[in-house]
């Protein structure tokens, strides 16, 4: 373990702020981060933006579990098809060839630029949020009152609840394989196809993606173990500064989305992920 990636607790810092504050997760920064920056194997940079990752859920989690504010029913549902799908995804990023593993990777980051070239506008957003508490009254049937810190109570159905179902495994396939796919796809679909409201669908989210981000991380630690001590020395020499960032900017980046325009901020990683993505694509086609 050596002192030579000091610099990544700044980047790390940032990576953090900016992911707590758009709702992405970590590892979806830290892998191009890795690849382009750092020149790591695609394995190793996935793997490591993984475990990184998961210390920086583990601090939004936390002030969402304060909050009351995650639906654990609805997302103990999609856990327990989220984590074997991930561990497939896991399996398979240690199986195929590197350069096809980066392919993949760049077409995630533009499915993924695309999806934030096209967010839905907060208006909107909202629009929804009123549309369900209308269809949620007393009477209604099938629903879950949740009852927030605060006191307040949230009422609503949870529909599609297959089609939910779904969404987590193919998202949890892609994040054990890129490190990206479950928080992306999950949390505007639980708001606009499963019904739930969105800042219960946004804490629910992040509790699906922290427990199965923890599955892939501890499958591709295990394959770093059991590749030598060099790999290990280099994720190693990477996390003791990557973790403290990350745990830090978890705590700047809620503080940092109350403060500036979500939709500019979605706006300017879609932008990002288009040119990094195609800048990894090309990168292997030139080759």
């Amino acid at each position: 373990m050596s002192l030579e990636y000091w610099f990544m607790f700044p980047v790390s810092l940032l990576i953090a702020t900016i992911a707590m504050a758009s709702g992405v997760g970590g590892a979806t920064f830290f892998a191009p981060v890795f690849l382009l920056g750092l020149r790591l194997p695609a394995e190793v940079a996935i793997g490591t933006g993984l475990i990184t990752e998961v210390f920086g859920f583990t601090s939004g989690l936390a002030a969402y579990i304060k909050r009351r504010l995650i639906d654990y029913r609805l997302g103990m549902a999609l856990v327990v098809v989220a984590v074997p799908s991930t561990l497939v995804g896991a399996w398979l990023a240690t199986r195929i060839p590197p350069d096809l593993l980066k392919v993949v990777l760049g077409m995630g980051l533009i499915t993924l630029a695309m999806s934030f070239l096209r967010a839905p506008e907060q208006r909107d957003v909202e629009q929804l949020d009123h549309t369900i508490d209308g269809e949620n009254g007393p009477g209604a049937p099938d629903v879950t009152s949740l009852q927030t810190a605060q006191g307040e109570v949230i009422r609503y159905t949870v529909c599609n609840r297959s089609e939910g179902r779904t969404i987590a495994a193919v998202g949890a396939l892609f994040m054990g394989m890129i490190s990206s796919g479950l928080g992306e796809l999950n949390g505007y679909f639980l708001l606009q196809r499963c019904r739930v409201p969105s800042r219960v669908a946004a804490a629910t989210s992040v509790f699906v993606v922290a427990i199965t981000a923890l599955s892939a991380a501890t499958s591709h630690f295990i394959h770093f173990l059991e590749a030598g001590p060099e790999v290990m020395d280099t994720v190693l020499s990477l996390v003791i500064f990557t973790v403290p960032g990350v745990i830090l900017g978890g705590q700047l980046g809620p503080m940092v989305a109350a403060r500036i325009s979500q939709k500019m901020l979605e706006l300017g990683l879609g932008i990002v992920f288009l040119i990094v993505g195609g800048a990894i694509i090309a990168g292997q086609v030139m080759q």
